[in-house]
């Protein structure tokens, strides 16, 4: 395995991310931001942020799947989230439970959650970027 993930002593444990990734593999996947598009590039969920966040991870997870690599793999990941308030981390929460639910593992590589005023369309709610390391 190319990452090891752990919380050091003096930081705070928590539970969705771990704090620092050390990457040992030789060959680097950056993954664009996903969105919840269906094969077709229809938005999935519409309106829905749980539905679109399960739909962003395992967009993630098919493009991780062609260059090889899984959500073990991913280094870091990088969540924009459209007019994110702490109230929505529920919701947030249960799309990635979801998604993991369905890819049969849990991401929890350090993580960047980011308010955007916007994304790409109006219909999207979040998106999610992954940078991985294989051997």
């Amino acid at each position: 395995m190319a990452i090891t993930l752990m919380n050091p002593e003096g930081l705070p444990e928590i539970d969705v991310y771990r704090q620092v990734s050390v990457a040992t593999g030789s060959k680097l996947v950056f993954v664009a931001g996903q969105v919840a598009w269906d094969a077709e590039g229809r938005t999935v969920g519409e309106g829905d942020l749980a539905a679109q966040t399960e739909r962003c991870y395992l967009n993630v997870a098919t493009a991780l799947a062609a260059a090889g690599a899984t959500f073990d793999d991913v280094a870091k990941l990088n969540v924009q989230v459209v007019d994110w308030t702490p109230d929505k981390m529920p919701l947030l929460l249960e799309g990635i439970a979801r998604a993991s639910a369905a890819l049969g593992t849990t991401p929890v590589p350090p993580a960047t959650l980011t308010g955007v005023a916007a994304l790409d369309v109006p219909e999207h709610l979040i998106e999610v970027e992954a940078i991985a390391v294989i051997d």
